[in-house]
């Protein structure tokens, strides 16, 4: 078995920047499978477009004979599957790609892995990984005084993305237990930093800032998350996969729990200190409540310490320091924002957030 790796859903935020970080530190090579629905974006892998260890392949995690014939050409010692459709908002109003991509196409996927598996040497079979990025939001919500996320949480998932990768993680656990096939599965706090699809909250909020429009802040805004650097997050999942115990989950933080309210304000802080508003008014001003979602989970948090007791983990970013690189990167990256802040998504966007303050 090569070094080689399949990365799934390779294009998207937390995907290309794994791909990114893998290659530059020459790990090995990268196989990377993308579908390239509107948040998975080519423009993100532009630095590697070119690179001899980057493979890229346009299709479906659900195309099994695809999935087939990648896994026997280039023989991966191990498939990572970031592949998900995963912003709530878009569930609610079209929960049916979501079950699809999410519980259909990783089935898909585990079933592929399982033949392929299978048919390794004894030595190839003890290597071999299938490592499955997830999410706290299967856990649930908190109240205030509860204590964090920890592996042993039963799920509760309030929404159809939630759910939807509920039940991927659920199949994950089973195709080791009944199969033997070797999976890892991480479950991810709030991530943020470069490549952000503007959807989620601080891309969102960045770029409306940056273009003079409201700041959409949902109910009261006091909803908390623990929020997560994208790079440390990389180099979390590396760190499962090195050394993991097969058969394990692993809940990656930040230990950074920041309410929505005050993570927006401090956006609006950086920015007033790099790229001022030319009326002298803070970005505090275009600040708007919208109503509510449907289903709001009020509060995460992450229990991280099994990662950092087993495995040595920890984030290397604070979130004052994260954010702060976070807009840094996207003032000296317009043309990205300008390429996918357009389009189909900009007037879902629209639609969406004036039926929200309606």
């Amino acid at each position: 078995m090569n070094n080689t790796i399949l990365v799934t859903g390779g294009a998207g935020f937390i995907g290309a920047n794994f791909v990114l970080d893998w290659l530059a530190a020459g790990l090995g090579r990268v196989v990377n499978l993308d579908k390239l629905t509107y948040a998975g974006n080519l423009q993100n892998l532009q630095d590697v477009a070119q690179h001899p260890d980057h493979v890229f392949v346009h299709g479906d995690i659900g195309d099994r004979a695809l999935v087939a014939k990648l896994l026997a050409e280039h023989k991966p010692r191990a498939i990572l599957n970031f592949a998900a459709e995963s912003h709530v908002d878009r569930s609610i109003h079209g929960p049916e790609d979501f079950i699809q991509t999410n519980v259909v196409g990783t089935f898909h996927l585990l079933e592929e892995a399982r033949h392929y598996w299978s048919s390794l040497d004894t030595s190839e079979q003890g290597a071999f990984r299938f490592l499955h990025v997830s999410t706290d939001e299967v856990y649930g919500t908190l109240a205030a005084h509860d204590p964090a996320f920890t592996e042993t949480k039963p799920y509760a998932p309030n929404s159809p993305y939630s759910a939807s990768k509920a039940a991927s993680d659920h199949l994950v656990r089973a195709y080791q237990h009944t199969y033997g096939l070797p999976t890892l599965t991480t479950n991810c706090s709030n991530n943020y930093g470069p490549y952000h699809f503007p959807e989620k909250l601080i891309p969102l909020c960045l770029l409306n800032a940056l273009a003079g429009k409201p700041l959409p802040i949902y109910g009261d805004g006091q909803q908390i998350r623990d929020w997560l650097y994208v790079k440390d997050h990389c180099s979390a999942i590396r760190r499962v996969l090195e050394a993991g115990r097969v058969g394990e989950t692993y809940n990656v933080g930040g230990w950074n729990e920041k309410a929505n309210l005050d993570v927006v304000q401090l956006l609006c802080d950086i920015l007033d200190s790099l790229q001022p508003r030319k009326d002298g008014q803070s970005y505090r001003e275009q600040i708007t409540f919208v109503k509510d979602r449907p289903g709001h989970d009020r509060r995460y948090a992450i229990d991280a310490s099994k990662l950092y007791s087993e495995l040595g983990w920890k984030p290397q970013e604070s979130f004052e320091t994260g954010i702060r690189k976070t807009v840094a990167w996207y003032l000296e990256h317009q043309d990205w924002v300008e390429n996918v802040n357009s389009g189909e998504y900009r007037r879902w966007l629209d639609q969406h957030y004036a039926e929200s303050a309606a």
